[in-house]
């Protein structure tokens, strides 16, 4: 067999790339350098140019055509072929010793498709990720890579990564027009190759960037974006097709807050589901919620400073790894819920600031850019193209991860002009006030979109002030003008903090402080409620909850019953963070998690906190089997008080009702003696009260004053109402009766 030797190349003006285009190529700042590199019809055949810095030689190979190119300089290589049309074609470009073989770029047409570019454009497109990022993909029979990226403000864009030694020159994207978007499709790159994104920026300096929509990246500190392709096959459609069966807020929902580096710190995530579903069912919980899993460079940041806002962080493992956490929990029966973090970002950068040179992601006026707390820049709400980037981010882990819920953290940092600002450091909106009005159409639109695309997820709001219409339907106009926000859920920052309170103070102080356990039934129904006592609560100083609570050891762990009680019976949602369930004493530590050598039969006081922990286990036990809690959260006819006003005594007693009117009685007292034949009013057409849970019970560590048998209404009236029963209180407890 003969081999085709070379064919030598013909050299006409047509063939080398014009000196305008080569420098523009050079210095990065070529906008589409499709037009001149690859093949193109030219007189007297076609005409090929490659660009490959540090080349030795290129030769094309076209059927049986092999045709060496011309050694132009400065990497660039062109010919004219003898043909009248452009074929398919390869490359064997050789590098000292070394030959390879390899396709052009450069011959293959856009992958974006105008489609994509219109909502883009528009900023509508509901699936962002599928566009832009990274995505191997076969295009005329060959596989590699499209990377896309927004840059509207850049000169240039190149990719660069370990398949060309970081070195983007030869790998120049084309603009797709006035979308802003920059392309590139890669042949023979595939899954788990490294790249990043070489920008030239406006004034003609460069800077390496992370990709914004990369859904897998490299272990902090490393900071490259990866390729992927997910192989999860899920196992929970039993779970996914009836999720939506109940609305959330007509349904338990009992929630266990996780940071999962520290949960139980060096595990991934497929340790992780080995452990974490069992544990969360073993103590009742409906739902977990996870603190960012997003990646974050700084650890210490609990990962609310996120930079990749598409990839669960790598420290645990891939982002399948998470899908496979994600589908064991929902197996287990378990909702899954995470924190969203779309109020700020990072200035890291590699990351999304002045991203192309200029501020894109971040608003463009600095006083409304620089957030004031957190040393991170705000997203410019108003800016079609960054609000799809966070709408679309909504909707990617609710499709993509099959996650039941999203947690919206510092809404109120969104919601209003002059948050954290003084007068002078912010502009009055279009209406002279300080609602920023992009940001409440940002969080309409998100919530809209969500709940219209994925059935049966929930949407929480992290909202600390009074703004009206935090979980009002977004078409429904409240009076202040605006249409509701649309969150399905609003942690109820107000309970948290009058309660925490109220706690907090020694017994023989209480009744000085009484309405604080009172006042949030005056607002309970003007939203609808999560109650949370979450990871901010035992950070920073704040003690944890237990060490909240006045009094000595036994006393504490008396309150910190009690007060469990008294909120899981309260209208509204519950929210425990990691720990508190079973009385840690210490403030949770990122770096070393729970003190899970608490729960040790052989610590001393284990006994202490086994017996927190079997109370919150039958506390949801209860909960989630009794309708009462949970049925008519947002209904006022699912609530009566019995007593709201028994200061002197810290008792508060009140009734909680099903939609058939079963009802259940509550009553807490928060001091330190036993109440003998204490009268409460209830009605009278229940026979007699069983007591189903009292949180002074013996096996949760209390000292075992309650009542063994039904107690049986008297004629005589209490409250207002006909009838009533007496009860032995007992101290620092809450009691939970039901008919018997």
């Amino acid at each position: 067999m003969t081999t085709k030797k070379p064919a030598p190349p013909k050299h006409t003006p047509d063939a080398a790339v014009p000196p305008a285009d080569r420098e523009r190529l050079l210095h990065g700042t070529h906008h589409d350098p499709h037009s001149v590199l690859g093949a193109h019809p030219v007189r007297g055949g076609v005409a090929v140019r490659v660009f490959r810095p540090y080349a030795r030689s290129v030769t094309v190979v076209a059927g049986d055509l092999r045709a060496g190119l011309h050694d132009d300089g400065d990497g660039f290589f062109s010919g004219v072929l003898p043909l009248a049309d452009v074929p398919d074609y390869r490359l064997l470009v050789a590098y000292g010793g070394n030959v390879l073989d390899t396709e052009d770029p450069y011959r293959f047409l856009p992958t974006l498709g105008e489609l994509d570019l219109y909502l883009i454009g528009e900023g509508r497109h509901e699936q962002l990720w599928r566009a832009l990022g990274a995505h191997v993909t076969t295009r005329q029979g060959v596989t590699g890579t499209r990377f896309a990226v927004w840059a509207p403000n850049a000169r240039g864009v190149r990719i660069a990564g370990g398949f060309n030694f970081w070195d983007g020159t030869g790998f120049p994207m084309r603009s797709l027009g006035s979308s802003g978007v920059w392309e590139l499709f890669v042949p023979g790159i595939g899954e788990g190759e490294v790249y990043k994104f070489e920008i030239t920026r406006p004034d003609g300096s460069r800077t390496l960037r992370a990709d914004p929509l990369a859904r897998r990246t490299e272990a902090p500190p490393a900071t490259a974006s990866i390729v992927h392709v997910s192989h999860h096959e899920w196992a929970d459609a039993e779970w996914m097709a009836h999720r939506a069966d109940t609305p959330v807020h007509e349904a338990p929902f009992s929630v266990y807050e996780v940071h999962l580096p520290s949960w139980r710190p060096g595990l991934t995530y497929r340790q992780l589901a080995d452990q974490l579903p069992a544990y969360v069912r073993e103590t009742g919980f409906t739902h977990v919620e996870l603190m960012p899993v997003a990646e974050h460079p700084f650890g210490g940041s609990w990962g609310y400073q996120v930079t990749g806002f598409y990839a669960p962080t790598a420290r645990l493992g891939t982002p399948d790894d998470f899908r496979y956490l994600v589908d064991r929990l929902h197996q287990a029966g378990i909702g899954v819920l995470m924190d969203w973090v779309p109020a700020h970002f990072p200035r890291d950068d590699w990351a999304l600031a002045e991203f192309d040179g200029r501020p894109l992601y971040e608003h463009h006026d600095p006083r409304r850019a620089a957030h004031p707390d957190w040393g991170t820049l705000e997203f410019d709400f108003g800016r079609r193209e960054v609000r799809n980037f966070l709408v679309a981010n909504a909707v990617y882990w609710c499709e993509e991860f099959h996650i039941d819920g999203l947690r919206v953290d510092a809404v109120a940092s969104m919601l209003y002009l002059d948050y954290s600002r003084e007068p002078g450091q912010w502009t009055p909106n279009e209406h002279g006030g300080r609602e920023n009005l992009d940001a409440v159409a940002f969080l309409q639109e998100m919530n809209a979109t969500v709940y219209r695309r994925c059935p049966g997820v929930v949407t929480i709001a992290e909202e600390s002030t009074a703004w009206d219409g935090v979980t009002r339907p977004t078409h429904h106009k409240g009076p202040s003008g605006f249409g509701g926000l649309g969150f399905g859920l609003k942690w109820n920052m107000g309970w948290m903090h009058d309660s925490l309170q109220y706690m907090a103070h020694e017994p023989v102080h209480r009744r000085y402080h009484h309405h604080e356990m009172t006042f949030s039934m005056v607002y309970a129904y003007s939203e609808n409620y999560v109650l949370p006592i979450s990871h901010d609560e035992v950070v920073h100083g704040k003690r944890s909850l237990v060490s909240k609570m006045p009094g000595d050891w036994w006393q504490q762990r008396a309150n910190h019953r009690a007060y469990l009680g008294f909120m899981w019976a309260h209208p509204g949602k519950q929210l425990l963070f990691m720990g508190q369930e079973f009385a840690q004493g210490a403030e949770w530590s990122e770096a070393q998690g729970p003190d899970w050598w608490l729960l040790d039969p052989a610590y001393g006081a284990g006994a202490d906190h086994r017996g927190v922990r079997d109370l919150v286990r039958d506390l949801n036990a209860l909960y989630r089997a009794t309708p009462a809690l949970w049925q008519r959260d947002t209904d006022p006819a699912g609530f009566q008080w019995i007593t709201g006003d028994a200061a002197d005594d810290n008792v508060f007693a009140f009734l909680r009702l099903d939609a058939d009117g079963s009802p259940l009685l509550a009553v807490s007292h928060f001091s330190p003696v036993v109440r003998h034949d204490y009268r409460l009013g209830v009605p009278d057409d229940v026979p007699a009260w069983h007591e189903s849970l009292n949180t002074d019970d013996a096996r949760y560590g209390g000292g075992g004053v309650g009542h063994p048998d039904p107690v049986k209404p008297e004629p005589q009236g209490a409250h207002g109402r006909p009838a009533s029963i007496r009860l032995t209180l007992p101290p620092l407890a809450t009691v939970w009766l039901r008919p018997a």
